[in-house]
């Protein structure tokens, strides 16, 4: 320990790095205010705007925005403009530690950082700037069975991707990374393309780039206020004058506050100091022959990479001792920061520094020559905000990157397709900006910004649940009543129940990659609906109201099923011209021309935007009223729903007076309700929208109607386990902007003959014709104490063929349960596949869907005087 910290304390200036300019040099002579940019690193431009009118307006000079232009201006548009406030690189990007790597525990940023890493490795042979790429390697260490685990349950999703990734033993750890100590190494997870890359550099061959295809990069130019003109175009004020855009991206990392200011947005995003440190020469290091695999330990929460013949590591400290920089949110960034540090803090990563000498032992005896401690912006998630916002026309973001270096690349191919081509390249709805709502404080944001950075090198576990800023102000009017009587999960800002609790339950949030303690009172639950009758607060679904002279026409053109009669109700789907799944949606015309459309909690603002932005286009006189907040809902499902519900009412709710899938306005109790007969259980039931303010009124009129039958609560598992064996798909699982509604099974919903031209309703037309070359299947699988989650790995004959959706426990044939794609020669009932779950194929089976059959079904079947099966 002496030796770390008494070379803390001595700089020592670093050789140089072949003519490289050097950030870390500049950065560890400057701390916060301690100077006015990169040493020897500064370009000379001058300021000027060169033209008045853009297609695109790019605020913001770091390496996403500067990837921005150079992926639009590659692609061929013209007048792509990049303004920065003051030189390229400034905010994040020049200090960063520039890692590179193919993982990532989602499944579709994956993607992003495989492109990314794909530019990289040309980006110098096309530019002629150097790029300072390094690619050594990987390696994330397990030195727990848990973390064991987790590696095996990454690698269940990493089969049906392009990307290098394997689970090695301790013994290729060692030979991969020679200074380990491996009394810790159980197992490591290695990505060969891993590596590095030098920030300014990657940046300054993008705006090459850029330049060489027409983009203007002008700075130091910096924006003081944003106006949006009625034709959706944009003024874009400067101190050297005004342009008018088409549209406006920013990209302007912790500034892009200001910027969502200056049009009345406040978005979610706050400054973290992360801080790593470099050594000086280490004989060990500099004896090797080849550079050494960047290593992260997870359990002591760094990273850690060669740096010429030293190394360099950074942690991610506890969410107790990390630091925010608060001052920013409230007060705004200090005018003229650009390239300029904080002060370091040793004391706040001393256990950190600690973790690494006790795993790379040679770490002892090094002094530190640098240590660099910079702003870097945070989402309440950790991951970035990229896409067009809501409320606001042809304004776009590509903002909060924790990991702008590797998003940096494929974030810019990402927005410019979108751009280009009217709808996203593929699903990444997980970075959808609009995820975030008027519910996403301030408070919020540094809490979840404090949690998020503290858990960086947590171990990942299905069903994850983290807890800090809640709950927000967006809690349905039944929250208090059920708080402590269940286990809640966080969607889109509310609390929603998981499943509920009984006195011998092992109550609380227990992670687990496998059957863990909610699975028997799940299985309860399930039992529940099946035989008796049970209700869920369904109050985060999204909800709106449409109506005007235009709104049959409008739901016409935007959904490929056809708009439903007053009374009745439909499940449509909203496409992307490329046919593609953009949403699904409840849709039931209440009034003639009056229409009430329900989406997912994760969708609200989603699938409002697209909606929004064909109402523009199109110019379709009608109104559009968001009620998600103010409106509660309550699913009744359950042989005895019928029974129970129509002791509150004097309305007839008998099957020949309201059918399945009609709605209708009553009164229950004296509430009233807008009655849907619909449930995602597929058994009788009935969704009841109501005024949230008479949430516990309704709820408990009807608890107490049915203490007869035996009503009960269930949750939102229940409910997927329900969905499943009926063969219900989810958006956002077996359809997303990723699969069309065909390869999905959806054909019943789209109506591709009717007379309207719905969007996407020629490319669909194109995809059949061609026939698919892949298919939606239903499986049964045969394991052990462990289910399908989804995106896990299906093979066949030794080889990866396809991916799961979505599964879980079938209560009714107590076997695993899941949907995958698979090729259509593969996709016959009866055929024999294999699932992989943490790390072992286990056998599975295509059967018929559903498993079980939804009720109106069954009642269909009885007329008729054949026996359904259950």
């Amino acid at each position: 320990m002496s030796a770390v910290l008494r070379g803390a304390l001595r700089w020592l200036r670093p050789p140089p790095r072949g003519g490289r300019p050097d950030p870390l040099a500049a950065a560890a002579m400057r701390p916060l205010g301690g100077g006015a940019g990169a040493q020897g690193r500064k370009e000379t431009q001058s300021p000027s705007l060169g033209k008045d009118r853009a297609d695109t307006v790019i605020i913001g000079g770091g390496c996403v925005g500067v990837s921005l232009a150079y992926h639009l201006a590659k692609a061929g548009l013209k007048d792509v403009v990049l303004l920065e406030k003051s030189e390229l690189t400034a905010g994040s990007t020049w200090h960063a530690a520039g890692l590179t790597t193919y993982f990532h525990p989602g499944i579709n940023l994956k993607k992003i950082h495989s492109y990314s890493i794909k530019l990289y490795e040309k980006l110098e042979e096309e530019t002629g700037q150097a790029v300072g790429f390094h690619q050594p390697g990987s390696i994330r260490i397990a030195s727990t069975p848990t973390r064991v685990d987790e590696f095996k349950y990454q690698m269940t999703r990493a089969g049906w991707h392009p990307t290098e990734q394997y689970l090695i033993t301790p013994e290729k750890v060692q030979e991969l990374f020679p200074l380990l100590n491996m009394d810790m190494v159980l197992a490591g997870l290695y990505n060969p393309g891993d590596g590095h890359i030098d920030p300014y550099s990657l940046t300054m061959a993008l705006a090459a780039g850029a330049r060489k295809c027409g983009a203007q990069l002008n700075y130091p130019v910096q924006v003081t206020n944003l106006n949006s003109r009625s034709d959706g175009t944009w003024e874009v004020e400067t101190p050297l004058g005004i342009i008018r855009a088409k549209r406006i991206v920013n990209t302007a990392g912790f500034w892009a506050r200001e910027i969502g200011k200056m049009i009345g947005l406040q978005h979610p995003l706050i400054p973290v100091h992360h801080q790593y440190v470099v050594t000086s020469t280490i004989p060990e290091v500099k004896a090797l022959k080849t550079e050494l695999p960047v290593i992260r330990d997870l359990e002591g929460s760094y990273y850690l990479r060669q740096e010429r013949d030293g190394l360099l590591f950074g942690p991610y400290e506890s969410e107790e001792k990390m630091k925010l920089q608060d001052s920013w949110v409230t007060n705004g960034v200090p005018p003229g920061f650009g390239k300029e540090l904080f002060e370091s803090d040793l004391d706040r990563i001393m256990e950190h520094i600690e973790a690494a000498m006790e795993m790379v032992p040679v770490l002892k005896n090094a002094d530190i020559i640098n240590t660099i401690a910079g702003p870097i912006t945070y989402s309440p998630d950790i991951l970035p905000m990229v896409g067009p916002h809501q409320g606001v026309r042809n304004y776009w973001v590509a903002i909060g990157f924790g990991y702008g270096i590797i998003h940096a690349g494929g974030i810019g191919k990402y927005l410019s397709d979108w751009i280009l081509e009217g709808e996203p390249p593929f699903d990444l709805i997980e970075l959808d900006p609009n995820r975030y709502g008027k519910w996403t404080t301030t408070e919020y944001t540094a809490a979840k910004a404090r949690e998020s950075y503290g858990f960086n090198n947590i171990v990942g576990y299905p069903k994850e649940e983290r807890f800090a800023g809640r709950p927000t102000e967006r809690t349905s009017g039944l929250y208090d009543l059920l708080k402590s009587k269940c286990s809640m999960g966080f969607h889109a800002g509310w609390e929603q129940p998981h499943w509920f609790y009984k006195p011998e339950d092992e109550t609380g949030y227990k992670p687990s990659f496998r059957r863990t303690n909610w699975f028997d009172p799940v299985g309860r639950e399930y039992k529940q609906v099946m035989e008796k009758v049970g209700v869920i607060d369904l109050s985060p679904f999204g909800k709106f109201k449409v109506k005007g002279t235009d709104s049959v026409k409008l739901l016409d053109h935007l959904f490929a099923n056809v708009v439903p009669k007053v009374g009745s109700t439909n499940i449509s789907h909203m496409l992307t011209p490329r046919g593609k799944v953009y949403a699904e949606l409840t849709v039931s015309q209440l009034y003639p021309g009056e229409f009430m459309l329900v989406t997912g909690s994760g969708s609200e603002l989603h699938d409002l935007r697209w909606i929004e932005e064909e109402v523009t286009r199109g110019d379709y006189k009608v109104e559009i009223e968001n009620m998600t907040d103010e409106m509660g809902v309550l699913g009744v499902a359950g042989p005895y729903a019928r029974q129970i519900l129509q002791k509150l009412t004097s309305e007839d709710l008998s099957d020949g007076s309201f059918k399945f899938l009609q709605s209708r306005h009553l009164k229950l109790s004296d509430i009233a309700v807008t009655a849907i007969r619909i449930s995602y259980t597929g058994e009788l039931g009935w969704e009841l929208y109501h005024r949230k303010e008479d949430s516990v009124a309704l709820y408990s009129a009807i608890m107490e109607a049915g203490q007869k039958e035996g009503i009960d609560n269930f949750g939102t598992y229940a409910l997927n386990a329900l969905r499943l064996e009926k063969g219900f798909r989810a958006w956002g699982a077996e359809m997303n902007c990723d699969t069309n509604p065909l390869e999905a099974g959806l054909e019943y919903f789209v109506k591709i003959n009717k007379p309207a031209d719905f969007t996407g309703k020629q490319a669909l037309k194109q995809i059949k014709e061609k026939g698919l070359k892949r298919r939606l299947v239903y499986l049964t699988l045969e394991t052990d104490n462990v289910d399908p989650e989804g995106n896990e790995s299906v093979w066949h004959n030794g080889k990866v063929i396809g991916n799961t959706t979505s599964g879980s426990f079938s209560y009714s044939a107590q076997q695993s349960l899941a949907f995958a794609y698979v090729p259509t020669e593969l996709s016959k009932v009866g055929q024999k596949l294999e699932v992989e779950l943490l790390g072992k194929n286990y056998p599975a089976t295509i059967i018929e869907e559903p498993l079980v059959l939804t009720e109106p079904t069954r009642m269909r079947l009885q007329r008729k005087g054949e026996s359904p099966k259950i």
